[in-house]
């Protein structure tokens, strides 16, 4: 996991060698204005989900786990809280392939929280297990999906 200032993922490159197709995408977008969806960069290989997310609590919100993506989450209207697990320290869950997801139950809650505020990133790895989007407020957020090379 990787939490840092949007200004700094250029120095991020080296971890995926499609993590420059992002920087690009950023440089070139205006992220408040992109469409809701999945938005193009590299097909299967790199894209963007654009969504708007009802309020949670800890308490609602579930983790999840990826095995071919990486995530790069980015709040765009209002801070976002989440919570962070090793996956060496969930159980066994269930993984759906389609959806590239293992999801534990709502209730479980994470091992650890913080908050992730607006011009801010952060990169989940598929092996950390993570609850997104705890918020009092509806939010809009970015997800790049970089796929696992």
């Amino acid at each position: 996991m990787v939490l840092d200032l949007l200004e700094n993922l250029k120095n991020y490159e080296a971890l995926n060698p499609h993590f420059a197709k992002v920087v690009d995408f950023l440089e070139k977008s205006d992220l408040a204005n992109l469409p809701l969806g999945r938005n193009e960069i590299c097909g299967d290989l790199v894209y963007a989900n654009v969504m708007d997310v009802n309020p949670k609590s800890k308490e609602e919100a579930f983790i999840e786990v990826h095995r071919r993506y990486i995530d790069i989450q980015i709040p765009i209207s209002v801070n976002e809280e989440m919570g962070y697990t090793p996956l060496n320290e969930l159980p066994d869950a269930s993984y759906n392939e389609t959806n590239d997801a293992a999801i534990y139950p709502v209730g479980m809650l994470a091992r650890d929280y913080f908050n992730v505020h607006k011009g801010e990133f952060i990169i989940f790895f598929p092996q950390d297990g993570h609850a997104p989007a705890i918020t009092p407020v509806p939010l809009r957020k970015v997800v790049f999906k970089i796929a696992v090379e």
